[in-house]
């Protein structure tokens, strides 16, 4: 399945790469274009939209596009939750201090999109351990209530 959004990416747009491939859907391509090209690309080549305005996964109802996707594939997993917390502080700024990790999480990620622009591929292959990891330990967290 193809996935598209809008290129130049940070937070969200990483984190839900990471997300789809690890618990929707393993073989997903994701397509990054100019934000005002997203719904065309989109249409010819049946691509689902994420992080755009006016789509279900993005930012819906307070939610950011990664809890979206959570929502929409029912993903539950209490360590996914508490990720899903970090990610969304790191990418709403007015939320940014809904848990501690989040301002680090804002820190890394804007820092891989200063130094690799609008190498989207590159970030994903980059930050994917990183999720893993912080995966790992959202996990673990989540063990000890």
């Amino acid at each position: 399945m193809k996935w598209i959004t809008r290129q130049n990416a940070n937070v969200d747009r990483i984190a839900c790469p990471w997300l789809i491939k690890r618990f929707v859907d393993q073989d997903a391509e994701f397509l990054y274009v100019p934000a005002n090209e997203v719904m065309a690309v989109a249409a010819r080549e049946g691509a689902t939209p994420y992080d755009v305005k006016n789509v279900e996964l993005g930012h819906v109802d307070g939610r950011c596009s990664f809890e979206s996707i959570m929502v929409k594939h029912g993903l539950t997993d209490p360590g996914l939750e508490l990720l899903a917390r970090i990610v969304h502080g790191a990418d709403v700024a007015a939320d940014i201090g809904i848990v501690p990790e989040a301002a680090g999480l804002k820190a890394i990620a804007r820092g891989f999109a200063l130094v690799h622009g609008d190498a989207d591929h590159e970030k994903i292959r980059l930050e994917t351990p990183m999720y893993d990891a912080l995966y790992a330990w959202c996990r673990k967290q989540a063990e000890r209530g």
